[in-house]
């Protein structure tokens, strides 16, 4: 089981799936630099803000790198339902963390963090910018024939939280119909652009959109701000078990401060898996 989050007008609540307990989460936004570029188990016991897994619960050993696996590409529901539920990390019952990158900035360097990662046998969960997929479609398939997942950022990376429900609705039915094409399924995640945590109204339209989770995050690497390699590793190396880690395609930085973010990992036998897998009965 997963903690989730669903937010309130006046404050964030995150609503644990199985138990239905309440706490405060903390607000952490998007660059706006980042916007320009765009060209599980049983429940948590803690809140995003105090949320720590003991190093007892990573005791398995990071998997080999594994074959590259028949192009996949999971699928949320296919019909509109309620009010989309805020995950923001996984149990923790399994030594495994989920890197969650930001899709969108030059080509050339999402491929070379793609390029990392296959040499390591890691897979994430890539939330794509549409605007972005539009102008280079053929990252799409890279990124799910390495064996990670694509998911939905909206089309253009707006302030989501500031657009009236129709706007909203667009900026997420446009971007999952282009993954749609590009890959044969919309992906199991949206994820709100500009903020941390969705407000209510983008839960509804998510859910309406057929998305039955929004994915938050509890770790911000900090990368969207170029704050140098060693601030971005000592970020990252607040994950733990159950971590769900926000990274950015299109710095330089992150390309930088990849290797050694995970060897830390594996350091502390902690492996990075796609959310889907992470957040996995």
């Amino acid at each position: 089981m997963t903690q989730s989050k669903l937010p309130h007008p006046f404050g964030r609540r995150t609503l644990f799936i199985a138990a239905g307990a309440a706490g405060i989460g903390i607000v952490a936004a998007c660059s706006r630099a980042v916007q320009a570029t765009t060209g599980s188990s049983s429940a948590v016991a803690s809140k995003p803000s105090t949320a720590s897994s003991t190093s007892a619960s990573a005791t398995s050993s990071v998997a080999n790198p594994k074959p590259t696996p028949t192009p996949t590409n999971p699928q949320p529901a296919s019909v509109p339902r309620g009010p989309a539920a805020e995950i923001v990390r996984g149990s923790g019952n399994r030594p495994q963390v989920t890197l969650t990158f930001h899709g969108a900035g030059d080509p050339a360097i999402a491929e070379q963090i793609l390029a990392i990662l296959a040499t390591t046998g890691a897979s994430v969960t890539v939330l794509a910018v549409g605007t972005w997929l539009q102008a280079n479609p053929s990252i799409a398939s890279k990124i799910i024939q390495g064996g990670h997942e694509l998911g939905n950022h909206t089309w253009t990376h707006p302030d989501l939280a500031s657009l009236p429900a129709g706007q909203i609705a667009s900026e997420i039915t446009q971007c999952r119909d282009l993954i749609s094409q590009l890959s044969g399924s919309p992906g199991p995640y949206f994820r709100q652009s500009a903020a941390q945590y969705a407000t209510p109204l983008i839960s509804t339209e998510a859910g309406k959109a057929g998305y039955p989770t929004t994915l938050s995050y509890d770790i911000d690497s900090l990368d969207w701000t170029d704050p140098g390699v060693p601030a971005i590793r000592s970020a990252v190396a607040g994950a733990t078990a159950g971590s769900i880690v926000s990274m950015h395609f299109g710095h330089p930085q992150t390309v930088s401060a990849l290797p050694a973010i995970l060897d830390d990992l594996k350091s502390r036998n902690l492996s990075v898996v796609t959310a889907s897998t992470l957040l996995a009965p």
